[in-house]
């Protein structure tokens, strides 16, 4: 199994997109099969990163095909517009 764990900073003013981003992820759970489990959350503290992705799949494999997912590469890119930073984690558990 393998936890995927990813934080981002978004730019100011994005709020809008931001939710947008934060709702096409937690569509693509039960449409992507690789997904396992999936947790979204929105950081309720000030500083630090904004918001969080917890996602398992039951191998590297699995990850690795939902990365390329044309529906993640969708979503992904508007993350891409809208973030200062991004940080991920990928293990074995």
């Amino acid at each position: 199994m393998i936890k995927h764990i990813v934080m981002w900073k978004f730019k100011p003013g994005t709020q809008a997109e931001q939710g947008q981003f934060l709702e096409g992820l937690r569509g693509l759970f039960g449409v992507i099969p690789q997904i396992r489990e999936q947790e979204i959350g929105v950081n309720v503290t000030a500083g630090g990163y904004d918001a969080v992705l917890v996602s398992v799949f039951d191998s590297r494999e699995d990850l690795a095909a939902y990365k390329a997912d044309p529906r993640h590469v969708a979503v992904s890119s508007l993350c891409k517009a809208i973030r200062e930073d991004r940080t991920a984690v990928d293990y074995e558990f």
